[in-house]
Protein backbone atom coordinates (compact mmCIF):
# COMPACT_ATOMS: atom_id res chain seq x y z
CA UNK A 1 0.00 0.00 0.00
CA UNK A 2 1.37 3.06 -1.23
CA UNK A 3 2.07 5.87 1.17
CA UNK A 4 1.56 8.38 -0.98
CA UNK A 5 -1.88 7.40 -2.09
CA UNK A 6 -4.92 8.49 -0.45
CA UNK A 7 -7.25 6.42 1.66
CA UNK A 8 -10.89 6.83 3.25
CA UNK A 9 -12.37 5.78 6.40
CA UNK A 10 -16.06 5.91 6.59
CA UNK A 11 -16.45 6.08 10.42
CA UNK A 12 -13.23 7.91 10.62
CA UNK A 13 -14.61 9.84 13.72
CA UNK A 14 -15.32 7.11 15.91
CA UNK A 15 -12.53 4.98 18.19
CA UNK A 16 -11.64 2.77 16.01
CA UNK A 17 -11.79 5.36 12.97
CA UNK A 18 -10.19 7.77 14.57
CA UNK A 19 -6.75 5.18 15.53
CA UNK A 20 -7.02 4.10 12.26
CA UNK A 21 -6.25 7.59 11.12
CA UNK A 22 -3.81 8.59 12.81
CA UNK A 23 -1.79 5.38 12.41
CA UNK A 24 -2.07 5.87 8.70
CA UNK A 25 -1.04 9.64 9.29
CA UNK A 26 1.67 8.58 11.22
CA UNK A 27 2.99 7.17 8.40
CA UNK A 28 2.96 8.88 5.26
CA UNK A 29 -1.02 8.58 4.02
CA UNK A 30 -3.22 10.78 2.64
CA UNK A 31 -6.18 9.88 4.91
CA UNK A 32 -10.13 11.57 4.86
CA UNK A 33 -12.49 10.65 7.57
CA UNK A 34 -16.49 10.16 6.69
CA UNK A 35 -18.60 10.47 9.58
CA UNK A 36 -21.66 12.67 10.87
CA UNK A 37 -19.83 13.51 13.72
CA UNK A 38 -15.93 13.56 15.21
CA UNK A 39 -14.56 12.37 18.68
CA UNK A 40 -14.33 15.66 20.91
CA UNK A 41 -12.05 14.20 23.95
CA UNK A 42 -9.21 16.05 23.96
CA UNK A 43 -6.92 13.22 25.41
CA UNK A 44 -7.67 10.89 21.84
CA UNK A 45 -6.68 14.04 19.93
CA UNK A 46 -3.23 13.62 19.17
CA UNK A 47 -0.77 16.35 16.84
CA UNK A 48 -0.97 14.53 13.56
CA UNK A 49 -5.33 15.36 13.32
CA UNK A 50 -4.73 18.51 11.45
CA UNK A 51 -3.38 16.42 8.49
CA UNK A 52 -6.35 14.39 8.74
CA UNK A 53 -9.34 15.38 5.64
CA UNK A 54 -12.29 15.39 8.10
CA UNK A 55 -15.79 15.79 6.65
CA UNK A 56 -18.65 15.26 8.27
CA UNK A 57 -21.46 13.20 6.07
CA UNK A 58 -23.90 10.32 6.70
CA UNK A 59 -23.34 7.19 4.13
CA UNK A 60 -26.84 6.30 4.23
CA UNK A 61 -27.01 9.83 1.40
CA UNK A 62 -26.51 7.90 -1.40
CA UNK A 63 -25.49 10.93 -3.48
CA UNK A 64 -23.31 12.76 -0.52
CA UNK A 65 -21.27 9.33 -0.44
CA UNK A 66 -20.51 9.37 -4.36
CA UNK A 67 -19.81 13.25 -4.03
CA UNK A 68 -17.19 12.79 -0.87
CA UNK A 69 -15.64 9.60 -3.01
CA UNK A 70 -15.49 11.62 -6.25
CA UNK A 71 -13.90 14.69 -4.97
CA UNK A 72 -11.07 12.81 -2.60
CA UNK A 73 -11.14 10.03 -4.94
CA UNK A 74 -9.13 7.16 -2.54
CA UNK A 75 -7.02 4.27 -3.47
CA UNK A 76 -8.89 2.21 -1.06
CA UNK A 77 -11.55 2.69 1.26
CA UNK A 78 -11.84 0.98 4.87
CA UNK A 79 -14.85 0.68 5.59
CA UNK A 80 -15.70 1.07 9.53
CA UNK A 81 -18.75 2.70 10.21
CA UNK A 82 -21.52 0.81 11.44
CA UNK A 83 -24.26 1.39 13.84
CA UNK A 84 -26.09 -0.36 16.77
CA UNK A 85 -23.53 -2.89 18.32
CA UNK A 86 -24.47 -1.90 21.98
CA UNK A 87 -27.28 -0.70 24.31
CA UNK A 88 -29.88 1.59 23.70
CA UNK A 89 -29.26 1.40 19.74
CA UNK A 90 -29.62 -2.29 19.55
CA UNK A 91 -32.72 -1.71 19.68
CA UNK A 92 -33.20 0.87 16.63
CA UNK A 93 -33.55 -1.07 13.89
CA UNK A 94 -34.68 1.46 11.14
CA UNK A 95 -31.46 2.82 12.10
CA UNK A 96 -29.53 -0.36 12.49
CA UNK A 97 -30.54 -1.00 8.79
CA UNK A 98 -29.91 2.24 6.94
CA UNK A 99 -26.22 2.33 8.29
CA UNK A 100 -24.99 -1.10 8.05
CA UNK A 101 -27.14 -2.44 4.80
CA UNK A 102 -27.42 0.68 2.60
CA UNK A 103 -24.56 2.61 3.72
CA UNK A 104 -22.59 -0.47 2.74
CA UNK A 105 -24.39 -0.89 -0.34
CA UNK A 106 -23.34 2.89 -1.19
CA UNK A 107 -19.73 2.77 -0.68
CA UNK A 108 -19.73 -0.24 -2.42
CA UNK A 109 -21.37 1.40 -5.44
CA UNK A 110 -19.53 4.33 -5.41
CA UNK A 111 -16.32 1.80 -5.10
CA UNK A 112 -17.68 1.16 -8.56
CA UNK A 113 -18.32 4.04 -9.94
CA UNK A 114 -15.17 5.75 -9.10
CA UNK A 115 -12.06 3.00 -9.47
CA UNK A 116 -11.34 2.57 -5.64
CA UNK A 117 -9.09 -0.43 -5.80
CA UNK A 118 -9.94 -1.97 -2.77
CA UNK A 119 -12.45 -2.13 0.40
CA UNK A 120 -11.35 -3.60 3.80
CA UNK A 121 -14.36 -3.70 6.07
CA UNK A 122 -14.62 -4.08 9.79
CA UNK A 123 -16.93 -6.95 10.50
CA UNK A 124 -17.17 -9.04 14.05
CA UNK A 125 -17.69 -12.50 15.50
CA UNK A 126 -21.29 -11.88 14.79
CA UNK A 127 -21.96 -12.91 11.65
CA UNK A 128 -21.76 -16.14 12.64
CA UNK A 129 -22.22 -16.39 15.91
CA UNK A 130 -25.67 -16.10 18.01
CA UNK A 131 -25.57 -17.74 21.66
CA UNK A 132 -24.19 -20.86 20.24
CA UNK A 133 -21.02 -22.66 21.96
CA UNK A 134 -18.43 -22.35 19.35
CA UNK A 135 -14.94 -23.41 20.27
CA UNK A 136 -11.99 -22.65 17.93
CA UNK A 137 -13.90 -21.69 15.54
CA UNK A 138 -12.48 -21.06 12.41
CA UNK A 139 -13.39 -19.74 8.31
CA UNK A 140 -15.55 -22.85 8.03
CA UNK A 141 -17.76 -21.97 10.73
CA UNK A 142 -21.27 -21.01 8.06
CA UNK A 143 -23.02 -18.19 8.45
CA UNK A 144 -25.74 -18.16 10.40
CA UNK A 145 -29.72 -17.39 8.43
CA UNK A 146 -31.13 -14.00 9.14
CA UNK A 147 -33.63 -15.38 11.42
CA UNK A 148 -31.49 -17.21 13.65
CA UNK A 149 -29.49 -13.56 14.88
CA UNK A 150 -31.38 -12.42 18.18
CA UNK A 151 -30.47 -9.07 17.38
CA UNK A 152 -30.49 -6.83 14.34
CA UNK A 153 -26.93 -5.67 14.23
CA UNK A 154 -25.92 -8.92 14.38
CA UNK A 155 -28.34 -9.79 11.42
CA UNK A 156 -27.31 -6.69 9.24
CA UNK A 157 -23.77 -7.12 9.83
CA UNK A 158 -24.00 -10.68 8.19
CA UNK A 159 -25.70 -9.17 5.49
CA UNK A 160 -23.23 -6.11 4.92
CA UNK A 161 -20.34 -9.14 5.04
CA UNK A 162 -21.43 -10.91 2.11
CA UNK A 163 -22.37 -7.94 0.34
CA UNK A 164 -18.80 -6.58 0.57
CA UNK A 165 -17.60 -10.09 -0.17
CA UNK A 166 -19.49 -10.69 -3.01
CA UNK A 167 -18.06 -7.48 -4.46
CA UNK A 168 -14.38 -8.87 -4.63
CA UNK A 169 -13.83 -9.15 -8.35
CA UNK A 170 -16.61 -6.35 -9.47
CA UNK A 171 -15.44 -4.55 -12.34
CA UNK A 172 -14.65 -0.79 -12.30
CA UNK A 173 -16.29 1.76 -13.92
CA UNK A 174 -14.75 2.15 -17.95
CA UNK A 175 -12.35 -1.49 -17.51
CA UNK A 176 -9.85 0.17 -15.12
CA UNK A 177 -9.66 -3.02 -13.29
CA UNK A 178 -11.58 -4.81 -10.49
CA UNK A 179 -12.48 -4.30 -6.68
CA UNK A 180 -10.39 -6.00 -4.23
CA UNK A 181 -12.65 -6.59 -0.81
CA UNK A 182 -11.73 -8.75 2.36
CA UNK A 183 -13.43 -8.54 5.75
CA UNK A 184 -11.98 -8.51 9.47
CA UNK A 185 -14.29 -10.32 12.12
CA UNK A 186 -13.26 -8.68 15.03
CA UNK A 187 -13.67 -9.84 18.74
CA UNK A 188 -15.35 -7.42 21.51
CA UNK A 189 -12.94 -3.67 21.03
CA UNK A 190 -11.52 -2.17 23.88
CA UNK A 191 -8.94 0.10 24.31
CA UNK A 192 -7.90 3.41 26.75
CA UNK A 193 -10.86 5.84 25.46
CA UNK A 194 -13.14 3.18 24.05
CA UNK A 195 -16.68 4.98 23.80
CA UNK A 196 -18.99 2.77 23.32
CA UNK A 197 -18.83 -0.37 26.23
CA UNK A 198 -16.42 1.40 28.71
CA UNK A 199 -18.25 3.81 29.69
CA UNK A 200 -21.42 2.26 30.33
CA UNK A 201 -19.45 -1.06 31.91
CA UNK A 202 -17.60 1.94 34.15
CA UNK A 203 -20.92 3.33 35.19
CA UNK A 204 -22.74 -0.25 36.33
CA UNK A 205 -19.32 -0.29 38.38
CA UNK A 206 -19.47 2.96 39.91
CA UNK A 207 -23.69 2.51 40.36
CA UNK A 208 -22.93 -0.90 42.38
CA UNK A 209 -25.02 -3.02 39.16
CA UNK A 210 -22.04 -4.70 38.31
CA UNK A 211 -22.72 -7.19 41.86
CA UNK A 212 -23.03 -10.16 40.35
CA UNK A 213 -22.06 -12.81 38.01
CA UNK A 214 -23.20 -15.08 35.26
CA UNK A 215 -22.57 -18.40 33.51
CA UNK A 216 -20.34 -21.23 33.42
CA UNK A 217 -17.02 -19.86 35.35
CA UNK A 218 -15.38 -21.87 32.30
CA UNK A 219 -16.91 -19.74 29.89
CA UNK A 220 -14.49 -18.15 27.20
CA UNK A 221 -14.74 -15.14 25.16
CA UNK A 222 -12.50 -12.97 23.28
CA UNK A 223 -11.41 -9.43 22.55
CA UNK A 224 -9.44 -7.34 20.89
CA UNK A 225 -6.96 -4.59 21.91
CA UNK A 226 -7.78 -1.15 19.14
CA UNK A 227 -3.95 -1.43 18.55
CA UNK A 228 -4.49 -4.99 17.02
CA UNK A 229 -7.25 -3.56 15.50
CA UNK A 230 -5.55 -1.04 13.39
CA UNK A 231 -3.07 -3.83 12.52
CA UNK A 232 -5.45 -6.06 11.22
CA UNK A 233 -6.70 -3.28 9.06
CA UNK A 234 -3.28 -1.93 7.79
CA UNK A 235 -2.29 -5.51 6.46
CA UNK A 236 -5.33 -6.63 5.34
CA UNK A 237 -5.09 -3.44 2.96
CA UNK A 238 -1.62 -3.99 1.81
CA UNK A 239 -2.23 -7.46 0.98
CA UNK A 240 -5.27 -5.76 -1.29
CA UNK A 241 -2.98 -3.69 -2.56
CA UNK A 242 -0.69 -6.10 -3.75
CA UNK A 243 -0.96 -7.91 -7.51
CA UNK A 244 -0.04 -11.20 -6.04
CA UNK A 245 -1.45 -11.34 -2.59
CA UNK A 246 -4.64 -10.30 -3.33
CA UNK A 247 -5.77 -13.14 -5.21
CA UNK A 248 -5.19 -15.12 -2.07
CA UNK A 249 -7.22 -12.48 0.59
CA UNK A 250 -9.34 -11.18 -1.90
CA UNK A 251 -13.40 -12.39 -1.08
CA UNK A 252 -11.95 -13.87 2.20
CA UNK A 253 -12.73 -12.78 5.84
CA UNK A 254 -10.60 -13.11 8.97
CA UNK A 255 -11.02 -13.35 12.65
CA UNK A 256 -8.88 -11.24 14.58
CA UNK A 257 -8.44 -11.06 18.15
CA UNK A 258 -5.59 -10.60 21.11
CA UNK A 259 -5.48 -14.56 21.01
CA UNK A 260 -6.50 -14.68 24.46
CA UNK A 261 -9.61 -16.67 25.37
CA UNK A 262 -10.87 -15.49 28.38
CA UNK A 263 -14.12 -15.68 30.93
CA UNK A 264 -15.53 -12.06 30.34
CA UNK A 265 -15.68 -11.34 33.93
CA UNK A 266 -12.32 -12.25 34.83
CA UNK A 267 -11.33 -10.14 32.01
CA UNK A 268 -12.82 -6.99 33.97
CA UNK A 269 -11.46 -7.93 37.33
CA UNK A 270 -8.47 -5.72 36.94
CA UNK A 271 -10.88 -2.55 35.97
CA UNK A 272 -12.97 -3.15 38.66
CA UNK A 273 -10.63 -4.15 41.46
CA UNK A 274 -8.25 -1.09 40.15
CA UNK A 275 -11.03 1.11 40.31
CA UNK A 276 -11.74 0.28 44.46
CA UNK A 277 -14.73 -1.55 44.12
CA UNK A 278 -14.98 -5.12 45.25
CA UNK A 279 -15.25 -8.20 42.27
CA UNK A 280 -18.81 -9.94 42.68
CA UNK A 281 -18.47 -13.40 44.05
CA UNK A 282 -22.67 -13.97 43.51
CA UNK A 283 -23.34 -16.08 40.58
CA UNK A 284 -26.41 -16.36 38.48
CA UNK A 285 -27.31 -18.66 35.98
CA UNK A 286 -26.62 -17.47 32.50
CA UNK A 287 -30.39 -18.40 31.60
CA UNK A 288 -31.85 -16.71 34.36
CA UNK A 289 -30.23 -13.02 33.43
CA UNK A 290 -30.91 -13.69 29.16
CA UNK A 291 -34.67 -13.70 30.55
CA UNK A 292 -34.32 -10.16 32.26
CA UNK A 293 -32.59 -9.25 29.07
CA UNK A 294 -35.47 -10.27 27.39
CA UNK A 295 -38.15 -8.51 29.99
CA UNK A 296 -35.84 -5.84 29.80
CA UNK A 297 -35.90 -5.23 26.20
CA UNK A 298 -39.76 -5.61 25.75
CA UNK A 299 -40.26 -2.82 28.15
CA UNK A 300 -37.52 -1.02 26.16
CA UNK A 301 -39.81 -1.54 23.07
CA UNK A 302 -42.93 -0.44 25.20
CA UNK A 303 -41.51 2.75 26.34
CA UNK A 304 -40.41 3.21 23.07
CA UNK A 305 -43.78 3.10 21.24
CA UNK A 306 -45.66 4.66 24.25
CA UNK A 307 -43.21 7.99 24.01
CA UNK A 308 -43.15 8.36 20.24
CA UNK A 309 -39.04 7.67 20.53
CA UNK A 310 -37.86 8.54 24.14
CA UNK A 311 -36.51 5.21 25.91
CA UNK A 312 -34.06 4.26 28.51
CA UNK A 313 -30.55 2.66 28.15
CA UNK A 314 -31.49 -1.15 28.65
CA UNK A 315 -29.16 -2.54 31.59
CA UNK A 316 -28.60 -5.81 29.12
CA UNK A 317 -29.63 -7.03 26.05
CA UNK A 318 -29.95 -10.68 24.87
CA UNK A 319 -27.39 -10.53 22.56
CA UNK A 320 -25.02 -9.10 25.38
CA UNK A 321 -25.57 -11.71 27.45
CA UNK A 322 -24.82 -14.39 24.72
CA UNK A 323 -21.55 -12.31 23.90
CA UNK A 324 -20.46 -12.24 27.66
CA UNK A 325 -21.89 -15.23 28.94
CA UNK A 326 -21.48 -17.88 26.15
CA UNK A 327 -18.35 -19.51 25.05
CA UNK A 328 -17.25 -18.54 21.81
CA UNK A 329 -13.82 -17.63 20.37
CA UNK A 330 -12.20 -18.32 17.15
CA UNK A 331 -8.45 -19.64 15.88
CA UNK A 332 -6.96 -17.10 13.34
CA UNK A 333 -4.29 -19.47 11.89
CA UNK A 334 -5.70 -18.06 8.22
CA UNK A 335 -4.83 -14.35 9.04
CA UNK A 336 -2.12 -15.16 10.39
CA UNK A 337 -0.82 -17.32 6.99
CA UNK A 338 -2.62 -14.57 4.47
CA UNK A 339 -2.28 -11.34 6.88
CA UNK A 340 1.21 -12.20 8.39
CA UNK A 341 -1.09 -10.82 11.98
CA UNK A 342 0.56 -11.46 14.82
CA UNK A 343 -1.39 -9.83 17.95
CA UNK A 344 0.58 -7.18 19.66
CA UNK A 345 1.12 -7.95 23.44
CA UNK A 346 -1.97 -5.97 25.42
CA UNK A 347 -4.37 -6.13 28.16
CA UNK A 348 -6.50 -3.71 30.36
CA UNK A 349 -3.93 -1.93 32.23
CA UNK A 350 -3.83 1.11 29.90
CA UNK A 351 -7.67 1.12 30.53
CA UNK A 352 -7.83 1.16 34.20
CA UNK A 353 -4.51 4.22 33.95
CA UNK A 354 -7.25 5.61 32.18
CA UNK A 355 -9.95 5.85 34.28
CA UNK A 356 -7.61 6.51 37.23
CA UNK A 357 -6.90 9.50 36.16
CA UNK A 358 -10.46 10.55 35.05
CA UNK A 359 -12.72 8.83 38.00
CA UNK A 360 -12.69 9.64 41.87
CA UNK A 361 -9.70 6.97 43.21
CA UNK A 362 -12.38 6.01 45.76
CA UNK A 363 -16.02 4.39 45.41
CA UNK A 364 -18.60 7.25 45.35
CA UNK A 365 -22.10 5.85 45.09
CA UNK A 366 -23.65 9.06 46.80
CA UNK A 367 -27.22 9.58 45.06
CA UNK A 368 -26.91 6.41 44.02
CA UNK A 369 -29.98 4.88 46.19
CA UNK A 370 -32.13 4.36 43.31
CA UNK A 371 -29.74 1.94 41.45
CA UNK A 372 -29.57 0.14 44.62
CA UNK A 373 -33.21 -0.16 45.14
CA UNK A 374 -33.37 -1.11 41.51
CA UNK A 375 -30.09 -3.63 41.75
CA UNK A 376 -32.51 -5.21 44.80
CA UNK A 377 -35.55 -5.49 42.68
CA UNK A 378 -33.95 -7.09 39.52
CA UNK A 379 -31.90 -9.55 42.56
CA UNK A 380 -35.64 -10.56 43.69
CA UNK A 381 -37.15 -11.01 39.91
CA UNK A 382 -34.52 -13.29 39.59
CA UNK A 383 -35.01 -15.30 42.62
CA UNK A 384 -38.98 -15.21 42.09
CA UNK A 385 -38.13 -16.14 38.89
CA UNK A 386 -35.58 -19.54 40.14
CA UNK A 387 -38.22 -20.15 42.49
CA UNK A 388 -41.04 -20.53 39.67
CA UNK A 389 -39.16 -23.61 37.97
CA UNK A 390 -38.94 -25.34 41.66
CA UNK A 391 -42.00 -27.98 41.88
CA UNK A 392 -44.06 -27.52 45.39
CA UNK A 393 -44.04 -30.10 47.82
CA UNK A 394 -47.05 -32.17 48.22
Amino acid sequence: MDSSRRVLITGGGGFVGLKLCQELTRRGYKVTALDVKFVSDAALVKEEDKNIDKVEADITDTSRVNEVVSSCKPHGIFHVASYGMSGREMLNKAQIEAVNVQGTSNVLNACREHNVRWVVYTSTYNVVFAGQVIENGDDTTPYLPPDQHIDHYSRTKCMAEQMVIAANGDELQGGSGHLRTCSLRCAGIYGEGETRHLPRIVSYIQQGLFCFKYGDPNCLVEFIHVDNVVLGHRLAAMALDDDQKHKTVGGQSYFISDGTPVNNFEFFRPLIEGLGYTYPKIRIPVGLVYFAAFLIEWIHSLVYLVTGGYSFQPLLTRAEVNKTGVTHYFNMDKAQRHLGYQPLNRNLDGVVEWYKKRLPRQPNNKNNSWLLILNILLMVTFVAILFSFIPMAG
